[in-house]
C-alpha cells in the first residue's frame, strides 16, 4: 500500500537535494532561489484540494486514488528526466512547476489511500510506513550524485559557467525510473474497496459535478474545519517554515561555509553539495530507522508529546549547523532531523484522520496542505529580501532560523486535542 511513497520520494529528494544547486549553476543568486521555488508550494495550494475532491468523487476499474497515482507517475518521471537538461533559468523553473504539479498528483491520494484502507486503531502505524519508504527512497535519491562520484567514478566537475554535471543528470534519470516502478508496484499490488452504496455514490457523484460546485464544497470543507485540524495548522504552519529554510539552503550553505567554496565553478562547490546530498540522506536513514519505533513511543506516551519531542529533536540539529566545521559532524546534525522527519510524514496526519468527517478524507487531506504551502509561498515571496536586507546573503544564517521554526512548532503542538487521547480518557 505504501511501498509507491518510495518511488514519490525519489522525485522529492532529488529536487530537495539538488534544485537550488542547479539554479546556482545556472546564475542565480542567493537572494533569487527563494521566488524560484516558489513553484513547489503554489502548485501544491492549487493541485492538492482540487485533487483531493476529485478522488473523493472518482470510482472506476482501477478504483478511486490509483487513476491519480498512475496519472501523477507518468507526468512526473518525464519532469524528472527534462529537468537536468535545463539551459536556463526560466527552464528549469518552469519544469519545477509541472514536476511539482505531478508529484502533488500523485501524492496526496496516497495519504487519503491509507485512511480509506485502515481503521483507526491501525492508521498511526500506516501512516509509519509512509515515513519508512519515504525515508527509504530519500536514502537513496539524497546520496545520487555524491554515489555517481565516489563509487562510479562520474566526474561532477563542469568547470565552465551554466552547466550541470553529469552526476546529478544521471541521478535524475534513475529517479525517473524508480518514480515509476515503484508507483506501478503500488498500483498492480492493492486493490480499493468500492462505496457501499455505488448507485448512491453515482448519483450523489452526478448530482455535485462540475467546477463551481467543487469548489464550493472545498469552501465549505474549509469553513468547517475539525478543531483539532486547527490546531495542527499552526503546528505545520512552523514546522514547515523551518523545513523549507533547511531545502532551500543546506546544500548551498555546506558548499559554501564548510568546504570554502568560492563559486559555483570550483570543484569544492560540487563536492560541498554532494555532500550536502549525503546528509540529507543520512537524516532519511535515520528517518527509517527511527519508523520502526514511532508506533510504540505512540501508543506507550502519545501522539502529542511524540511529535513534541521529535520537533525538538529536529530543532537542535539544525540549530547545532551553526557552530560545526567538520563536514563529518553534520551527519550528527542530521540524526536529529531524520527523528523530526520521521514523525512529520506520519503523526500529523494520524492525528488528523482521526477527526475527519466519513467521505470526505480526500478533500481534507488536501485542505490540510494549505498549512504546507502557505508558508513556503510566503517564504517564497519574502525570504529573498529577509536573504538580502537581514542575513546579507548567508546561507548559513537561513539554515539556523529553520531551526527556531521547528521549535515553535514543537511549542504549538502542546495545544492540539487529538481524538484517540479523549477517547482513551473515556
Amino acid at each position: 500500500m505504501s511501498f509507491g511513497f518510495w518511488g514519490i520520494q525519489f522525485g522529492w529528494g532529488l529536487q530537495m537535494a539538488n534544485m537550488s544547486a542547479i539554479y546556482e549553476y545556472l546564475g542565480a543568486k542567493p537572494d533569487q532561489i527563494p521566488l524560484l521555488w516558489l513553484a513547489a508550494p503554489l502548485t501544491g495550494l492549487l493541485i492538492q484540494p482540487i485533487i483531493g475532491h476529485m478522488s473523493d468523487r472518482t470510482w472506476g476499474r482501477l478504483g478511486r486514488r490509483r487513476p491519480y497515482f498512475l496519472t501523477g507517475a507518468i507526468l512526473s518521471s518525464l519532469a524528472l528526466v527534462l529537468m537536468p537538461n535545463s539551459s536556463a533559468l526560466w527552464m528549469a523553473a518552469g519544469l519545477l512547476w509541472i514536476l511539482d504539479a505531478s508529484i502533488n498528483i500523485s501524492m496526496e491520494p496516497f495519504r487519503a489511500f491509507v485512511a480509506d484502507m485502515l481503521p483507526e486503531k491501525q492508521r498511526t502505524r500506516g501512516f509509519a510506513m509512509q515515513s519508512l519508504f519515504i525515508g527509504l527512497g530519500a536514502i537513496v535519491a539524497s546520496a545520487l550524485p555524491w554515489m555517481m562520484t565516489h563509487w562510479f567514478g562520474i566526474s561532477n566537475a563542469t568547470g565552465v559557467a551554466q552547466q550541470i554535471p553529469l552526476t546529478v543528470k544521471y541521478s535524475f534519470y534513475l529517479g525517473a525510473a524508480a518514480f515509476f516502478i515503484a508507483v506501478l508496484w503500488t498500483i498492480l499490488s492493492t486493490r480499493e474497496y468500492p462505496p457501499d452504496d455505488l448507485a448512491s455514490f453515482r448519483k450523489m457523484k452526478t448530482e455535485k459535478a462540475g467546477l463551481g460546485r467543487g469548489a464550493a464544497e472545498i469552501v465549505e470543507a474549509i469553513l468547517k474545519m475539525p478543531p483539532a485540524m486547527r490546531q495542527l495548522a499552526w503546528v505545520q504552519i512552523f514546522t514547515w517554515l523551518g523545513l523549507f529554510c533547511m531545502w532551500l539552503y543546506f546544500p548551498v550553505a555546506v558548499a559554501h561555509n564548510v568546504f570554502g567554496a568560492p563559486d559555483e565553478k570550483s570543484p569544492l562547490y560540487a563536492e560541498g553539495t554532494e555532500w550536502g546530498g549525503l546528509c540529507f540522506a543520512m537524516y532519511s536513514v535515520v528517518t527509517f530507522i527511527f519508523s520502526f519505533f514511532l508506533v510504540g513511543l505512540a501508543q506507550k506516551f502519545n501522539r502529542k508529546w511524540v511529535h513534541t519531542i521529535c520537533l525538538i529533536c529536529g530543532a537542535a540539529g539544525l540549530l547545532s549547523v551553526a557552530v560545526i566545521h567538520n563536514k563529518y559532524l553534520l551527519l550528527i546534525s542530521m540524526t536529529g532531523v531524520g527523528i523530526a522527519w520521521a514523525s512529520i510524514l506520519s503523526m500529523p496526519y494520524a492525528i488528523l484522520a482521526g477527526s475527519l468527517p466519513p467521505g470526505k478524507t480526500g478533500v481534507y487531506m488536501g485542505i490540510f496542505n494549505f498549512f504546507i504551502v502557505l508558508p513556503e509561498i510566503a517564504a517564497s515571496l519574502g525570504f529573498g529580501w529577509v536573504m538580502n536586507h537581514l542575513l546579507n546573503n548567508n546561507r548559513l544564517a537561513a539554515v539556523i532560523a529553520g531551526g527556531v521554526f521547528l521549535l515553535i512548532a514543537a511549542i504549538l503542538t502542546q495545544r492540539v486535542k487529538d481524538v484517540a487521547d479523549e477517547t482513551v480518557a473515556v
